[in-house]
Parts: C-alpha cells; sequence; structure tokens
C-alpha cells in the first residue's frame, strides 16, 4: 500500500511538473511575439498600399554606428527611426543629438535593455520615463515610440509603456544577426519585406559588420523595387 501511494504521488508530481513547463513554455512563446501581447496590441507592420518600408535600428547609439549608418542613410534620401537604449545614451553623448540633426526619429528602447518580462510595470515605468528624458533632451520632440528589448513583454511592461504614453513597436522582419554575406543578408531581407513592414537591424556593435555592409546594398535594392524608405511615425500617417 505504501508503495502504491508512493508511486501515485510520483505521477502527480511528473504531471504538475510537466503542466508547470508548458505554461512556461506557452509564457515564454507570447513574451517574444512580435504582433501580440496580453495586453494592448504591438504595432510590428501598417496595412498601406503604397510602398513604404520603415526600417529601424536597435541598442546604441554608439559611434561605430552612428558613423556608418549616417551617410549611407544620407546618400539614399532615407529616414529611419533609431530606439536607442538610455545608458548607452549616456556613455556616447552626442551620438543621438547626431541622428535628430540628421532628421531621423528616435525611439525608447529601455535605460538597460534587459529583458522586461516581468508582472509588475512599476520598475519598467521609472526606466521609460528616464531614457525618455534623454531622447528629449537629445532633441525628438515628443518620444512616443517604444521597442521591449529583445522582444520580450508580458503584462508589466505593457501597462508602463501605456502608462508613459507610449506605443510599442516590435516588427514583421528582424535581421538575424548573423549572415554569411552582406549579399546574402541583403537578398534575404529584400525578398522578405512588402509594403508597410518594418524592419529592425543591429548596426551598433562591433559584430555588426554583415548588417553595415549590407545597408547600401538594401536601399539600393529597395530603391529599384519603387520602395520609399520612411521612419516608423511617417509609415503610420499612410496606413489604410
Amino acid at each position: 500500500m505504501t508503495r502504491f501511494v508512493t508511486r501515485r504521488r510520483a505521477i502527480a508530481a511528473a504531471a504538475i511538473l510537466a503542466v508547470l513547463l508548458a505554461l512556461l513554455f506557452v509564457t515564454f512563446e507570447i513574451s517574444k511575439a512580435a504582433c501580440w501581447q496580453l495586453i494592448g496590441t504591438p504595432v510590428c507592420k501598417v496595412e498601406t498600399d503604397e510602398k513604404l518600408i520603415a526600417l529601424t535600428f536597435d541598442d546604441g547609439p554608439t559611434p561605430l554606428g552612428v558613423d556608418a549608418v549616417l551617410p549611407v542613410l544620407e546618400r539614399y534620401g532615407a529616414h529611419a527611426t533609431f530606439f536607442l537604449v538610455g545608458q548607452e545614451m549616456e556613455w556616447h553623448p552626442g551620438q543621438a543629438q547626431r541622428l535628430v540633426a540628421a532628421g531621423h526619429e528616435l525611439g525608447n528602447h529601455s535605460f538597460y535593455h534587459q529583458r522586461m518580462w516581468g508582472l509588475f510595470p512599476g520598475s519598467y515605468e521609472a526606466e521609460i520615463r528616464r531614457t525618455d528624458a534623454l531622447l528629449r533632451a537629445a532633441g525628438q520632440p515628443n518620444p512616443h515610440f517604444f521597442r521591449p528589448p529583445n522582444g520580450k513583454k508580458l503584462t508589466g511592461l505593457p501597462i508602463a509603456v501605456a502608462r508613459a504614453g507610449y506605443t510599442t513597436v516590435t516588427w514583421d522582419y528582424e535581421d538575424q544577426m548573423t549572415g554569411p554575406s552582406a549579399r546574402a543578408f541583403a537578398d534575404t531581407t529584400l525578398a522578405r519585406v512588402k509594403p508597410g513592414s518594418i524592419v529592425v537591424m543591429h548596426v551598433m556593435y562591433k559584430p555588426g559588420q554583415v548588417q553595415r555592409d549590407a545597408l547600401p546594398l538594401i536601399l539600393e535594392g529597395l530603391k529599384a523595387r519603387g520602395y520609399r524608405v520612411v521612419t516608423v511615425g511617417e509609415l503610420l500617417k499612410h496606413a489604410r
């Protein structure tokens, strides 16, 4: 009898563990879903008939990334949205101002760039507002676009974003951070985008050389296909 009870308890414990693991998996998948969240609706693309693409860059700003992309964007007459990390703005003063002066849009990418998938909004709201102050000081009037670090979000972050007056902006195409070559990287990007796409690239740090090299190829390919590259704010103005 004792052995039978022990076996039943072991089976029950295993079943509970399996359920918990399944819930954790589902929670993780929900937290990183680009076009859906538990509270509110993130902007991951825009429904439009016009051939417009929003090109966005995450992280930084670093001198390496800003120096690399600004002249390329200028050459093609493209304007982009840069989702910046507050701590990086403090570490690299003046870089965010360069982006604004060149006509680009700044978005909020948190202060510390840590995963923000907890349940409570308090600490997240303080971090968003701290970065908001830096964006305004850099010259971005009324910043109102927020991108979650690593795309992670549950209940606390969406509540904090809404309280701070921001809209969550994700993407419908994200670079894979690495690639075999700039040409292959650009070709893959060009094959995936469509009117209203929001594309995210990572060019600010040393491992992003393939992305930096691919940028002019992507812009050239978009131009040849009749696309115009705009900021997220501009893209939203052309929604159906």
